[in-house]
């Protein structure tokens, strides 16, 4: 036997005890992917149906974590069911779907808004808290809704957020914000968020404007996702989807 084929045997032994020992993976985990996404009520922008677009985008993506606006309850229903995936939520049109556990999840109400002169109905929003179990370890978030009356976030809601993200800052870990503001970055309601320690993922690790509505010719950026901690991305992106009226905001954590 050749001085190299001993060499070779060599390192396939020692590779193939590493494997066994678990000392060398045979794939890596990939990053974890949070996608926020408004469903507009289960309905495109044309008012067609969106659950199986919706289902192949967060397939598509690799999304560990979906936090999802405006969503009926039997949409979201359909979709875990078709992706395997846990859910939570659905309560004022907020839920989750995570690619692993959903273990701790409450939801809490923000102000509702009354019935408009033009005939559009009253509405209610809300607030999301979860704690999952992803492939990468636990991740807690809060996923909400505004909804500012004259295009103002109230002091209530903010309020009512910043008790939410205070109760986790004291549980001692990091946590992700998420969902559709309905509020431009110079809004001054953020200041407050951005003082309890919040970081705008977008400036972080986007690129670009990173507007996400209406879907067709964006024009504001009112979808957010907020990290704290050592949660850190290393990239965040707007999807050219238009399964609803808003497009969707990938980020990709460290």
């Amino acid at each position: 036997m050749s001085v190299d084929l001993r060499v070779k045997l060599l390192v396939l032994v020692t590779l193939a005890l590493c494997i066994a020992y678990g000392l060398v993976p045979l794939s890596a985990v990939p990053p974890t992917r949070i996608l926020v996404l408004n469903t507009h009520g289960g309905k495109d922008a044309s008012g067609n149906s969106n659950v199986d677009a919706v289902a192949s985008l967060i397939s598509k993506t690799g999304a560990d974590l979906v936090l999802m606006q405006d969503v009926d309850p039997s949409a979201l229903n359909t979709l875990g069911t078709k992706l395997k995936y846990a859910s939570a939520g659905g309560t004022n049109g907020i839920a989750a779907l995570a690619r692993g556990f959903i273990g701790y999840h409450t939801t809490f109400p923000l102000t509702q808004t009354p019935a408009g002169a033009n005939g559009a109905p009253a509405s209610s929003r809300g607030a999301l808290a979860i704690l999952a179990s992803l492939r990468n370890g636990e991740y807690a978030a809060i996923n909400t809704q505004f909804d500012p009356a004259d295009g103002r976030v109230g002091d209530q809601d903010l309020a009512r957020i910043a008790d939410a993200i205070n109760s986790q800052k004291a549980a001692g870990r990091s946590f992700l914000v998420g969902g559709n503001f309905n509020a431009t970055p110079d809004h001054p309601g953020f200041a407050r968020l951005k003082a309890l320690g919040l970081r705008d993922a977008w400036a972080e690790c986007g690129s670009g404007d990173g507007l996400t509505y209406p879907s067709d010719t964006p024009a504001r950026r009112i979808d957010y996702l907020f990290l704290t901690g050592d949660l850190h991305c290393s990239a965040a992106s707007v999807l050219e989807a238009q399964i609803s009226d808003h497009r969707p905001l990938l980020v990709t954590l460290k």
